[in-house]
């Protein structure tokens, strides 16, 4: 099982969208450098075919960033409430905010969060409008975890 803290998720929420960034970008100059040896020499059609080929990894990676922005916005609340739910848990157990590790990057229903200074383990239940909760003492087969700082 995978933990997180509250500095990996505070610092790792937007790596891959600057992976796309740069990807698009490397694409997008290639099919201009492709596009400017094309007309300097019409004959040389292979300048042509390989801008085609930059453009068709360019319209990929636009469909892929377009993709990853339409599930960041049906997750972004999530997203959003699992660094002040962390802070709560933390204050209100009266540990270090360090302590607190969970499973999920997102606030869902049943994940399970680990008070590291305590060495125990709550399942969260959150109530509809993820405004409250209540942790329940939860027991881990598998003690064997991973801890991503």
């Amino acid at each position: 099982m995978t933990f997180y803290t509250l500095k990996y998720i505070e610092n790792n929420q937007n790596n891959s969208q600057a992976i796309l960034n740069i990807l698009m970008l490397v694409a997008a100059i290639l099919m201009i450098f492709f596009v400017v040896l094309y007309l300097r020499d019409r004959f040389a059609t292979k300048y042509r075919d390989l801008g085609i080929i930059a453009l068709l990894f360019l319209l990929l990676f636009a469909g892929t960033q377009y993709e990853k922005y339409m599930q960041v916005n049906e997750q972004k609340p999530q997203i959003t409430q699992i660094v002040p739910f962390m802070k709560s848990v933390a204050r209100d157990e009266n540990v270090n905010e360090s302590d607190i590790l969970v499973n999920s990057t997102s606030l869902v229903n049943g994940m399970i969060v680990r008070i590291n200074s305590k060495d125990e383990d709550y399942q969260l239940n959150l109530n509809p409008d993820n405004n409250t909760y209540t942790l329940n003492r939860a027991h881990v087969i598998d003690h064997r975890v991973e801890v991503k700082n």
